[in-house]
């Protein structure tokens, strides 16, 4: 019915998804001026996905520059991962508020 060229199309397709229905959302909460928790593990194409609970606005900005996210109360905010390492971050407003993020791929 489909020439071999449709078959090995079909079968990237469908590794093409299962790669990406491997990708997790991870979540991080903001709260009482604090990432919780303070250190996650993910891979390239996880997400990470920062809620602030808290009644102040915060920020998850990376160190290296990356991405700086500002996260008003009672929002979500998210990044796609797109390379492996370590990243660590901080809010701008609060200093003291740190975290990391350990990336492999």
């Amino acid at each position: 019915m489909f020439g071999r060229s449709a078959g090995w199309t079909v079968g990237l397709l469908l590794l093409a998804m299962a790669g990406a229905a491997r990708a997790a959302v991870i979540q991080v909460k903001i709260e009482q001026l604090a990432f919780t928790p303070p250190q996650v593990s993910a891979h390239v194409g996880d997400t990470i996905e920062w809620m602030n609970a808290d009644f102040v606005a915060h920020t998850a900005t990376a160190r290296n520059g990356a991405w700086d996210l500002m996260i008003p109360p009672n929002a979500t905010k998210s990044i796609v991962v797109k390379a492996e390492g370590a990243v660590d971050y901080y809010c701008k407003f609060h200093p003291n508020m740190t975290g990391r993020i350990a990336v492999e791929k």
